[in-house]
């Protein structure tokens, strides 16, 4: 069993700052890429960032510049400091892990439960 648990969700102004967290726990051989997503209400899910165990990083353009993507191997922690936010970037965020539960067993693809990021004045 692997839980994905994210934190850090909240309501914040407009050009202020948030920062996301997600713990992978459980039965975890190894993990490659950990990110985030997002789903606004009516909307697909959305790339926001992913970063992989070597530490290269991808991001959605529509947070350049703005977002960072950071992972902790040891802890199997992924993090996103959000900075300059805007009121579309009100979503629900996902943590997202691809990793595998065996040694020699297949990949797979984990979600955590997501967190709502509010942006209002």
């Amino acid at each position: 069993q692997v839980q994905l648990v994210e934190s850090g969700g909240g309501l914040v102004q407009p050009g202020g700052s948030l920062r996301l967290s997600c713990v992978a726990s459980g039965s975890i051989a190894s993990i490659y890429t950990m990110g985030w997503y997002r789903q606004a209400p009516g909307k697909q899910r959305d790339l926001v960032a992913t970063i992989t165990s070597d530490g290269r990083t991808n991001y959605a353009d529509f947070v350049k510049g703005r977002f960072t993507i950071s992972r902790y191997i040891n802890q199997n922690t992924v993090s996103l400091q959000m900075n300059s936010l805007k009121p579309e970037d009100t979503a629900v965020y996902y943590c997202n892990a691809n990793l595998r539960t065996r040694r020699n067993g297949p990949r797979n693809d984990y979600w955590g439960q997501g967190t709502q990021v509010t942006v209002s004045s």
